[in-house]
């Protein structure tokens, strides 16, 4: 029997119907913007706050060459070296005449340029005035990122130590001479074997300095 015009209106009235509430139970995420991976050089600049504790950071990512470094100055404070290898070793030291320093070796190296791969997508967001796309990772960190220039902006930690990006230097690289850890370090400092963030916190950088590692710990699996 020949199909009338009203069955098979019916038929395409149910069949959209099905479609739309397909769409709405199982929403796509095929659509939502991906974070962009970070440069594998970069030089930036952060003000971090911690419960109202203020650093300036001065940030050198260097992927290819497998290591990062944290030039940490707290406010009427100490100017504090942190300079992590993907070794796993950290070295954390000031250059005054303290000559204070400590080596530290996590079994992890530091972040990979795509970490936040994976992350959860929020939505968007206004930060520091600008309109941004937000992520959380694992209920760690939470990133947000301009969507106009695809720059970090803004990110928080789940202790609440939050970081606000001022430069950001696609390619700026440090010269050679300023990776090096002083001397004292190896004469001095014994190599301890510690986990992430009870390391980082012990050494006064708050949750900052471990964030730029890859860790390992059952917290966070960057």
């Amino acid at each position: 029997m020949a199909s009338t015009p009203h069955t098979i209106s019916s038929l395409l009235t149910l069949t959209l119907t099905l479609l739309l509430i397909s769409s709405l139970s199982s929403p796509s995420t095929a659509t939502n913007p991906i974070p962009s991976p970070w440069p594998s050089q970069f030089h930036s600049v952060l003000f971090m706050n911690s419960s109202g504790t203020l650093q300036k950071t001065d940030l050198w990512y260097d992927w290819p060459n497998g290591r990062n470094f944290n030039i940490i100055q707290t406010q009427l404070g100490t100017l504090t070296y942190d300079l992590e290898w993907n070794n796993g070793t950290s070295y954390i030291y000031t250059l005054d005449s303290d000559q204070k320093c400590r080596v530290l070796h996590f079994e992890v190296g530091i972040l990979r340029p795509d970490w936040l791969d994976g992350a959860n997508y929020l939505g968007q967001k206004y930060m520091d005035g600008f309109l941004c796309n937000v992520w959380e990772k694992v209920d760690f960190i939470w990133y947000y990122e301009d969507v106009e220039t695809k720059r970090p902006v803004f990110w928080e930690f789940y202790t609440g130590f939050s970081g606000h990006v001022m430069t950001f230097e696609v390619g700026k690289v440090l010269e050679d001479a300023k990776w090096q850890a002083p001397l004292y370090c190896f004469q001095e400092a014994q190599e301890e074997k510690s986990s992430l963030i009870e390391s980082s916190m012990a050494a006064g950088l708050g949750p900052f300095g471990g964030f730029m590692r890859e860790p390992v710990t059952s917290k966070i699996q960057l």
